[in-house]
């Protein structure tokens, strides 16, 4: 008698439904926040995750400018460019880049923790960030993220 091959599953968009989750980072610490949010938006909080695969899941971050840092890191963390050209090297502070663009830090945090190859350019833009608590993404009604 032969035995019957078991098929691995790879979430593809005829098998897999589109799901939008809100993320609040109000009072959440930068680093933990960020974790969480690449988490969400990667699948690994659902059961048939599969590393590489889109889950398609999105992710909608309110109230992206109440998140906190510990420490000095609100004065002595540093986010550097450079522009190309000699002595082109341009450094900002957390605090200005928070006054100037609230949303950025936390974008900036949730980009370095996802892959740096085509699919993590492609959950980047899976993500939405905002500000406040008001965000435009009602009629793909999305659930609030609790964790455990």
């Amino acid at each position: 008698m032969k035995k019957k091959q078991i098929r691995s599953f790879y979430p593809t968009k005829d098998n897999t439904k589109e799901s939008w989750v809100v993320y609040d980072a109000g009072g959440q610490v930068l680093g933990r926040a960020a974790s969480e949010i690449a988490s969400l938006v990667l699948g690994k909080y659902l059961p048939e995750y599969t590393p590489g695969g889109d889950n398609r899941q999105f992710v909608i971050v309110i109230n992206a400018s109440k998140v906190m840092v510990t420490g000095k890191k609100m004065t002595d963390k540093m986010y550097y460019r450079h522009s190309g050209y000699p002595g082109g090297l341009k450094a900002t502070s957390l605090r200005h880049l928070m006054e100037k663009k609230p949303t950025e830090a936390l974008r900036k945090a949730v980009n370095g923790m996802l892959p740096h190859n085509s699919y993590g350019r492609n959950l980047q833009s899976k993500v939405f960030y905002y500000a406040n608590d008001a965000h435009r993404h009602e009629a793909q009604q999305p659930t609030h993220f609790t964790k455990g």
